[in-house]
């Protein structure tokens, strides 16, 4: 790609920020430099706050169905530049063009489901509640809201909060990654393509300073995240101080549990998807697999023969299987893990480090297939959230004993049983502490019509994305009292006689 330098998307301009300074984004595959990101000043926050307050009594007021009009011309629209979206994330993301492509085609089906808005967000009716007294409950918007994107999805997170915000009647003001921006930079030029309002949503790229400048502006009715479990207390903590809604998803570490009668070959495509897909770098991804003693050594030498077949390149080449991390920082810290599990007393039996790449990609960030065994619960490599293609085995007892790890970690976004045995199914769905549950599939993301997310350190707050939590996190509810008519007998404020008393009551009978 050419050199680009990332800019700012605001009042439906591109635009720059004059006080900004510039960090250099990389392509992980070649760890060349293919741009520069504006570290936007907290002025330039403002005025994309201002920008969606301006825009949000207009497009609150437009008709749902021209609202959701809107959303089915950005899914065409993203049809119509499928590969163009999907170069962008493989670019400076470095996800395989492959998933890329998949990534695309999920938001594409995460619009789909928010054209549904106009029936789920139909409100209720209560009649009569008393004499010629009715009470009506609608949804109504509540204003800018402001989305913080992790660098691992670039695409699903803008589809897990933008359809859902506008589509329900808010604006929305964007801060993608610094590290994998360019997939925002092709949706400006898409919002304008379909004629989106101007500053219906606006695109900021910077520091956490540009969020922090969210906390104190009483436009701003909410903030989405989807990030580090540290990260999303920080901004609850900065909107609850202003009574503002927060959606924050966070950390992850989830667990494939293996049962003595599970489907090997199942699990092993399945397992080689979930650990491996994105360089393992996603909140769903398999990084404990809890075996049964009865099938241990047979899965360990399954998963470790398939492992050493994960073909690991350039993310642009359809030839390999998984690209690169993020950063140099990243593979750093990955390696850093692999140290102290192997300080721990795990056993490496497959190591990833320095995997063989072509000449081209030497610069790149790679990690291969990392594989330790003889891991028990309190080594750090179990318990800490690594975010690369590094797996933990443990040999548990039976369901129980796994059932009883999962509710005892930090984290519950989710975990997947490989069985064909109904009671450990229903058990494993009723007992395990997460948030999202798997059977006999390695990543148990929801579609769109269903919440996407976990509990506890995993999920920072209640409201869950996509789905009918999705919608209820961007309304409120309005509760109307209607007199449609004087009843007999009451004077004016509900004053009733009744014999030689009067009665007052706010509402009357």
């Amino acid at each position: 790609m050419e050199f680009t330098r990332v800019k700012n998307f605001i009042n439906g301009e591109w635009v720059e920020d004059p006080n900004a300074t510039y960090i250099p984004l990389h392509n992980p595959s070649t760890g060349e430099v293919i741009g520069e990101v504006p570290m936007s000043s907290t002025e330039a926050s403002i005025d994309a706050v201002k920008a969606a307050d301006a825009a949000y009594p207009a497009w609150k007021n437009l008709s749902i169905g021209k609202r959701v009009g809107y959303l089915f011309a950005m899914r065409q629209a993203m049809l119509d530049h499928q590969e163009e979206l999907a170069v962008a994330i493989a670019t400076d993301q470095a996800k395989h063009i492959s998933e890329a492509r998949g990534e695309v085609m999920r938001v594409v089906q995460i619009f789909e489901a928010a054209c549904s808005i106009p029936t789920l967000m139909q409100g209720e009716t209560l009649s009569p509640i008393a004499n010629g007294i009715n009470g009506r409950v609608t949804k109504e918007p509540l204003g800018v809201f402001g989305g913080v994107a992790p660098f691992n999805f670039p695409a699903l997170v803008f589809g897990w909060f933008i359809p859902y915000a506008i589509g329900t009647g808010n604006t929305f003001v964007y801060k993608p990654s610094n590290e994998s921006p360019l997939f925002m930079q092709v949706i400006g030029d898409i919002f304008n393509e379909v004629g989106l309002p101007k500053g219906v949503v606006n695109i900021i790229h910077g520091d956490p300073n540009v969020v922090e400048a969210w906390y104190d502006r009483p436009e701003v009715a909410g903030v989405c995240l989807v990030g580090s479990s540290p990260t999303a207390k920080a901004i609850a903590q900065g909107c609850g101080k202003n009574g503002k809604r927060s959606m924050l998803l966070g950390g992850a570490k989830n667990f494939l549990v293996v049962m003595e009668d599970a489907n090997l070959d199942v699990f092993i495509e399945n397992f080689i998807h979930s650990a491996y897909g994105s360089a393992g770098q996603r909140c769903l991804a398999g990084s404990i697999i809890a075996v049964v003693p009865e099938i241990y050594d047979e899965c360990v030498e399954r998963m470790v023969e398939a492992s050493k077949k994960v073909t690991v390149g350039d993310a642009m080449n359809p030839d390999i299987y998984m690209g690169p991390v993020i950063s140099k920082a990243a593979k750093e810290r990955i390696e850093k893990y692999i140290e102290l599990g192997i300080e721990g007393g795990s056993k490496l039996v497959l190591d990833g480090r320095n995997p063989e790449v072509p000449e081209k990609n030497k610069a790149g960030y790679f990690v291969g297939p990392t594989i330790f065994t003889d891991v028990t619960p309190c080594r750090t490599i179990a318990k800490e959230e690594i975010f690369g293609p590094v797996v933990s085995v443990m040999k548990i007892d039976d369901l129980n004993d796994v059932l009883g790890l999962i509710k005892e970690q930090q984290f519950g976004n989710g975990a997947c049983i490989f069985t064909q045995n109904q009671y450990y199914t229903e058990k494993f769905i009723s007992d395990a502490n997460v948030g999202m549950v798997g059977v006999n599939v390695g990543v148990c993301a929801p579609h769109p019509y269903l919440p996407f997310g976990g509990i506890k350190d995993s999920l920072v707050g209640t409201n869950k994305v996509q789905g009918k939590d999705g919608i209820e996190f961007f309304i409120q509810n309005k509760v109307a009292t209607i007199r449609v008519a004087p009843p007999e007998g009451v004077a004016e404020c509900g004053t009733r006689v009744d014999g030689d008393k009067s009665v007052r009551s706010c509402v009357a009978e």
